[in-house]
């Protein structure tokens, strides 16, 4: 898992994407990484949607030395925008790595935008998580439409793309590649960088000619492992 060692200079991250983008698994994974190295937390800033939260993986991340910081009510059938104090304290401590899992669509982004400046006072990577075999981003321009939405209620500037084509564990080479194409067409379209592409390791491992690519294109490949569930109790 290199992919973090890219962004050594970077101390906050944010993953947004729609629901359904894989960006909370994504965003764990991500954390995980870090936390080999550096001190890290992760902010379940996903307030809007009742499903996919980083609150599920708490388990995987807390043996891991990762501070879980989530609203009150994450993790159940209630769902109420309440943040905690604990948000504003990791702005203020700058020896931790803090990644932030934002809501699925402008609603949800809007939450973070009450620390838009905090954001803006430091290096902060905002990664739009893209994945094409989703309905609502199947192609580049409804993918660009999330894009701008997401962006505008948030009222933080994306930095870069992830690349997170999936359909779980049927994902094949031809889904990676494809996605690969796509979030090249719309990092043209918004003048960003494919940050990296994410996928499951052993998905990897059966996609010799799409890794052979990435390494051509420079664009690394993240392997990721499988941490959010739906079992909230």
């Amino acid at each position: 898992m290199a992919t973090p060692r890219l962004y050594e200079d970077s101390r906050i991250f944010l993953f947004a994407g729609h629901y359904g983008s894989g960006k909370s698994e994504v965003a764990v994974n991500f954390t995980l990484s870090l936390a080999a190295c550096h001190r890290a937390a992760i902010v379940d800033f996903d307030i809007i949607n009742p499903y996919f939260r980083t609150a599920s993986a708490r388990a995987a991340l807390e043996s891991k030395g990762v501070r879980v910081v989530a609203p009150i009510y994450a993790n159940t059938n209630i769902d109420v925008p309440a943040l905690p104090a604990e948000i504003s304290a990791l702005f203020d401590d700058k020896q931790v790595k803090a990644v932030f899992d934002v809501g699925g669509d402008s609603a949800g982004a809007r939450a973070v935008s009450r620390y838009r400046d905090d954001f803006l006072s430091e290096r902060t990577e905002c990664f739009f998580v893209f994945n094409l075999r989703r309905p609502e981003t199947s192609t580049v321009c409804k993918a660009a439409e999330i894009f701008y939405a997401i962006q505008k209620s948030a009222r933080l500037p994306f930095t870069a793309i992830v690349n997170n084509t999936n359909l779980l564990s049927d994902t094949s080479e031809r889904d990676l590649s494809e996605g690969l194409d796509a979030a090249l067409e719309l990092s043209d379209r918004l003048s960003l960088p494919v940050a990296f592409s994410a996928a499951m390791e052993c998905v990897a491992a059966g996609a010799p000619d799409f890794c052979a690519r990435s390494a051509r294109l420079g664009i690394p490949i993240f392997c990721i492992g499988k941490y959010i569930s739906m079992d909230y109790k």
